[in-house]
């Protein structure tokens, strides 16, 4: 069969069919190339989306440590000012026993018969404590001669 040569409407309606073909190709391109941007904008914001998230999880995480430090920082100074306000009560109970043992002993050195008794027990217990063969007392200057009795019975 021989090709004859096409008419003006023959010629219309194969271009029309050429053009709706390179249309619907250039739709599809179309579509292929917005379904592959669509693709890699999701998967771009998904890493960004990440980033972002381990970024404000490191700064929480900081943070959060930071405000667990100074919890501790000030637990560790309530328990201290706790610690030195025990001891300073202490500290002043101990300086009262020993303002009343100093009244006492002065009011106890008054009776000399019990005040000898009194130092020759404390000199036997220091020299047991001691266990040394010369040993030197520090005494007031009016208990000397006591002290020297009571060391010569102790001995």
């Amino acid at each position: 069969m021989a090709a004859r040569p096409l008419n003006d409407d023959e010629v219309l309606s194969e271009m029309n069919k050429m053009v709706t073909f390179i249309k619907q190709e250039a739709l599809e391109k179309a579509r292929e190339i917005k379904v592959k941007a669509d693709e890699e904008f999701a998967i771009e914001k998904a890493k960004l989306v990440k980033q972002d998230q381990q970024a404000i999880d490191a700064q929480y995480e900081k943070k959060r440590k930071g405000v667990e430090v100074a919890q501790k920082i000030t637990q560790s100074n309530l328990t201290n000012k706790s610690r030195l306000k025990l001891l300073h009560r202490r500290e002043e109970q101990v300086q009262e026993l020993f303002e009343m043992a100093r009244s006492q002993i002065v009011t106890f050195a008054e009776d000399e018969g019990r005040y000898a008794q009194f130092l020759e027990g404390a000199i036997v217990q220091g020299f047991l404590q001691l266990m040394e063969t010369h040993v030197t007392l520090i005494v007031r200057e009016k208990d000397v001669g006591q002290v020297q009795k009571a060391g010569e019975a102790a001995c």
